[in-house]
């Protein structure tokens, strides 16, 4: 099994709570939007939960499977070219994630759309809003 690194448990468990944070707002926006906006566009049902937390999983999956590969290379090689291609491989492989999760949510009618791709944005969120704070 990998061992993760201090520093790589500290910044993911920022991430799932940039996360968790994200999908709590979220939830109470579209909640908000539902009653006091526009009822028949917005849906308030079990859809906004489950396409939530879905897209809270693919998100900090998305991150932690980036985590455990940056560790891999800085652990395991010193060359560039062969760093560089185990990078842009998980690159890759997490962006069409990414992508067949969006089909999913767009396609399944248990996940509301828009509660289950914003998601993906909450963690780069945090980390900026943690950025500009100084945090």
């Amino acid at each position: 099994m990998f061992k993760l690194q201090p520093d790589v448990k500290k910044e993911m468990k920022n991430i799932v709570l940039y996360t968790c944070i994200g999908i709590v707002l979220e939830i109470i926006l579209l909640i908000l939007a539902h009653f006091f906006v526009i009822p028949d566009k917005i849906p308030f049902d079990y859809t906004i939960f489950t396409g939530a937390l879905a897209g809270g999983f693919v998100a900090v999956l998305n991150f932690f499977l980036m985590a455990l590969t940056v560790q891999k290379v800085a652990g395991v090689t010193d060359d560039q070219k062969l760093a560089r291609k185990i990078l842009q491989g998980s690159y890759s492989k997490r962006m069409l994630m990414q992508v067949v999760w969006i089909v999913i949510a767009i396609v399944a009618p248990c996940f509301n759309v828009v509660a289950g791709i914003l998601p993906l944005l909450f963690p780069t969120m945090g980390i900026k809003v943690r950025a500009v704070l100084g945090i």
